[in-house]
């Protein structure tokens, strides 16, 4: 305030009694003594006008240890009236009405700013100094003025059980939409004047003479006293619901807990300690706050959220429009409605999923993207090698995606500025041309000009571009769908956790096991109880960004159709890229942008995926780790994570390579490292058994030295006993610790033996092994009996083998002419083909090769070696024709010790490609094109006894 700008003059002072105030507009009448009532009548007899005083409040409450301290502003208020005390109340005091006319400023008798403390009986005149004229407050000071105003006059109002005053509050309401911004001042002072409020607030407001800052603190107290009036409201409609006549001895219960309860929000509100506030308050009860009490603040801050969030959506989208409109539903209906609740579940799911090109919010922090530094793919080519060892293949594509994710980033940003810089320069031409012809139009004096049609043309916005009114598009790139198939423990999960860490973003993973509702991808519609949005959608409010990993687990066990409808026909949107930019949840009914997201699918196998969904995956194959493999991923990844899990570090055990060997070879049989790592938690285990059992002993644990500290020895010197715990664990200790090797057995009993030959399977979860083709000659009628619980088209091979053993049994030595039946002649059998473990189905066309060596063998005499396995399917014409599944198969053969493999020539490419080096390099592989070459790698040249060469007759049609 400047005090230059004051007028002063000299003003009678009224020292108005606590806590009295008079603003200016108000009028008052005020009780005084009867010294101070003579000298007021006295100023009335002397003036001709009705005098003016200086009506200044008292700051402190007057106590016996503080004298009185008078404000330094105060109010000129004219006297309407004065009232003496009749004659039959002589006690009564005089009684004077005042007016508020405008503040003044008391001016200090000393150089001091201080007010003398005591105060005269009479009216002294003293030094005034009237503010300066005052300015218009600011247009938005001013609406919030307005708005804070005439909320608590419609609180007031509504409260109010006089209608005389409700038409009161109604008029003030009407003057004050209507006021000006200049007169904004007065009415600031009119209103606080007329209600009810605190004496600090209004002896604020009387020390404001800046119209500005007095506006400002007007809105601040309206604001208080309208939650004052609604937390009283509140208290008392909660007091009076709960009441009722077998209730009243509660009263003063309910009354307290809804107080308290009010006390809580106002404390978690402020940030402060919710104990502290209530120790005063209940004593006796010991109440504290939590997030689960019924707090309508809570249900007012979630209404808050939830607005912003849709006014945080892209002005003019389809989810923003949804939102408003069901936003402006939920506010007509009533709160205790169903369908107010059914509307606000909708708004929470609509607001809570990350929409592209929606304003980011404030609590939302921007998140870095790894992808712009330049070390992006070496730190994503050590993730992934940190992750996983081995799968070279896998790691190669997921690079090559990330390379292409990198360079179409760095793209788009390029363009996105190269455009922007487009239409800036385009709008600074325009601005230029249109400058240029204004001034043309200026110095023509009325001339007559061509029209130029590029002259008033409208500057381009540089923020807008195509697709958009002003907002730079930029091309999301779109991920691929990625598809791992193979067997269980192979790692396909945690290869989309990897590629989410070097990506840098979230994780989230559906599992499609089981589901057999199309409403569980695409979301039940909003007509249906208990309806909600599908798995996708739950999965990208998880992630809370447009551009998440999402692993698709167990895509292969998705359910069929049926009358629920088929989900995966409901997968074709969601993995199709040219479709997933609009995809349509049943619930949300508004398209969703689901192109940025990267999808990877597992499966077991390929076989019970719809052809159409096949079609839009990009198939990665991971088969089973090799035996060099497990040894790496135990040592690096299978041990430390047992240890950890069973409270012991790498001091306490150390896991021999023989034994570590013998447990990958002998307690398990499998493509992955699950069961692995099951077995060497067991040695975990039993380990951590042996040095709990030693720490309780209660002895000190010291280090001996005996095989470089492999024996920990506790003495306890109270018991005089010792007892070793060995770090070490050797490979004879492991049957002590996990019990009998499971697949010692069948590793012993594989032997030669006429018509047994071991062929190549895979297994029903991925996982290559070995299967022994047996057959034997009993006595019958010259057929063959299958058994085994085999397909069709094993059977199909069976008769196929035994067609072309028959056609070639005269050149095998079998017959002694081609008219002969070998199962007739000499002696009349059938033979019997059983492939073991007849619980199991078993199908495929890739047991042809196996069969005929097997009848072969048992027809001839001949053995087939052990350590030989094959696989192949076999035509008509002696052809041997391509299987699948060959590096699952070989790696089956390798854990099964086999030595030498039979496969069709077809399939060179394929182990040369996938198989690794290691293992080409320990075992022998024969690539053949007839059976009669099966015939001579399985059985050795020269085995067997052709008649003549057999010639391959081709027909020529």
């Amino acid at each position: 305030m400047d005090n230059c700008a004051m007028a002063s003059s000299k003003l009678p002072v009224l020292v108005l009694p606590h806590p009295l105030i008079i603003l200016p507009t108000s009028r008052y009448t005020v009780p005084v003594s009867q010294a101070i009532g003579e000298a007021i009548l006295a100023l009335i007899d002397e003036s001709d006008a009705l005098p003016v005083l200086a009506a200044v409040p008292i700051v402190n409450l007057p106590s016996e240890g503080t004298s009185p301290v008078l404000s330094e502003w105060g109010t000129a208020a004219r006297v309407l009236r004065m009232v003496r005390p009749t004659l039959r109340n002589p006690r009564q005091p005089y009684l004077v009405s005042l007016h508020g006319l405008t503040r003044v400023r008391l001016i200090a008798a000393s150089d001091t700013n201080s007010l003398p403390p005591e105060l005269g009986a009479d009216l002294s005149l003293r030094d005034i100094e009237y503010p300066p004229a005052e300015r218009t407050p600011s247009r938005e000071t001013v609406d919030k003025f307005r708005h804070s105003a005439l909320r608590l006059l419609d609180r007031l109002a509504r409260e109010s059980a006089q209608h005389a005053r409700k038409e009161n509050y109604h008029k003030i309401a009407n003057m004050l939409e209507d006021i000006t911004s200049s007169r904004a001042p007065w009415m600031a002072d009119v209103l606080v004047g007329s209600i009810d409020g605190e004496y600090a607030d209004k002896l604020a407001i009387l020390s404001t003479p800046d119209t500005e800052a007095r506006l400002k603190l007007a809105t601040d107290i309206f604001v208080k006293q309208t939650s004052i009036s609604e937390v009283t409201k509140k208290i008392a409609t909660a007091v009076d619901e709960s009441l009722s006549k077998q209730q009243k001895e509660f009263f003063l219960r309910q009354q307290l807990a809804a107080i308290t309860r009010e006390l809580h929000a106002l404390t978690r509100t402020n940030g402060s300690s919710s104990n502290s506030s209530l120790s005063s308050v209940t004593p006796s009860d010991n109440m504290t706050g939590s997030e689960l009490d019924d707090d309508e603040q809570h249900e007012a801050d979630d209404m808050a959220e939830l607005k912003r969030r849709i006014e945080a959506m892209e002005v003019g989208s389809e989810e923003r429009k949804m939102g408003v409109r069901e936003w402006r539903r939920l506010k007509r209906i009533p709160q205790g409605s169903v369908e107010n609740g059914v509307i606000r579940s909708y708004l929470e799911w609509l607001s809570s999923i990350p929409w592209p090109n929606s304003t980011p919010l404030g609590s939302e922090a921007q998140i870095p993207q790894p992808i712009k530094d330049k070390t992006f793919l070496t730190a994503a080519r050590a993730q992934l090698d940190a992750d996983h060892f081995g799968l070279e293949k896998i790691k190669k594509r997921l690079i090559e995606y990330l390379a292409v994710v990198r360079l179409k980033e760095l793209n788009a940003e390029r363009d996105a500025r190269t455009e922007e810089a487009r239409l800036r320069s385009q709008a600074t031409q325009a601005n230029a041309n249109t400058k240029e012809g204004q001034d043309k139009v200026e110095n023509a004096n009325k001339a007559v000009v061509a029209y130029d049609k590029n002259q008033h043309r409208p500057a381009p916005s540089p923020e807008a571009g195509p697709g958009k009114p002003g907002r730079l598009s930029k091309k999301g790139v779109k991920g691929p769908i990625l598809l791992f198939v193979g067997p269980p423990g192979t790692g396909k999960t945690s290869l989309g956790q990897s590629v989410a860490k070097a990506l840098g973003r979230p994780f989230q993973r559906i599992s499609l096991g089981g589901v057999r509702d199309e409403a569980e991808i695409r979301g039940h519609r909003r007509t249906y109880v208990a309806s909600g949005p599908g798995l996708i959608v739950q999965a990208l409010r998880k992630a809370g960004r447009v551009d998440a990993v999402m692993l698709l687990d167990e895509i292969d066990k998705i359910g069929q159709s049926n009358f629920h409808g088929d989900p995966g026909a409901a997968l074709l949107e969601v993995l199709d890229p040219e479709q997933n930019h609009t995809f349509n949840d049943h619930y949300i009914n508004v398209p969703i942008d689901l192109s940025q997201i990267l999808f990877i699918c597992t499966a077991n196998s390929l076989e019970t995926i719809s052809a159409p969904l096949l079609d839009r995956c990009e198939i990665i194959q991971l088969s089973g780790y090799t035996y060099d493999e497990k040894m790496h991923i135990a040592r690096r990844f299978l041990l430390p994570k047992q240890l950890q899990a069973n409270g012991l570090n790498e001091s306490h055990i150390t896991l021999t390579e023989p034994a570590l060997l013998h447990i990958a070879t002998r307690y398990t049989r499998e493509a992955g490292v699950r069961s692995l790592e099951r077995a060497i938690g067991g040695v975990v285990r039993y380990k951590a058994v042996e040095w709990a059992e030693l720490m309780d002993e209660g002895g000190d644990a010291r280090d001996v030295g005996q095989n470089d500290g492999a024996v920990v020895v506790a003495e306890n010197a109270s018991a005089g006993a010792k007892r070793s715990y060995r770090r070490v664990v050797e490979e004879h200790e492991i049957e002590k610790i996990l019990g009998i090797a499971r697949w010692d057995g069948e590793e012993r009993e594989r032997e030669e033996r006429r018509g047994v030959v071991y062929g190549l399977v895979v297994m029903g979860q991925g996982e290559g092994g070995i299967l022994p083709v047996e057959t034997i000659a009993v006595p019958g009628s010259g057929r063959v009996k299958l058994t085994g619980s085999l397909g069709d088209v094993i059977k199909e091979s069976a008769e196929l083998a035994l067609s072309w053993v028959k056609t070639y049994a005269y050149d095998l030595c079998i017959t002694n002419t081609r008219a002969q039946d070998p199962l007739k002649v000499p002696d009349l059998i059938d033979i019997h083909l059983h492939l073991p473990s007849g619980a199991q189905k078993k199908d495929g066309p890739s047991a042809g090769v196996a069969m005929t060596c097997a009848f072969v063998s048992l027809l001839t005499g001949a053995c087939v070696p052990s350590n030989i396995a094959m696989t192949g399917e076999i035509t008509l014409r002696g052809r041997v024709t391509p299987v699948g599944g060959i590096k699952e198969k070989v790696l089956g053969a390798h854990r099964a010790q086999v030595t030498k493999v039979i496969l069709p020539w077809a399939n060179r490419k394929d182990v040369e490609h996938d198989i690794a080096p290691e293992i080409r390099n320990e075992m022998e592989f024969v690539f053949v094109r007839t059976v009669r070459e099966a015939l001579e790698a399985a059985f050795g040249k020269n085995t067997l006894a052709w008649r003549r060469d057999a010639l391959l007759m081709e027909s020529r049609l």
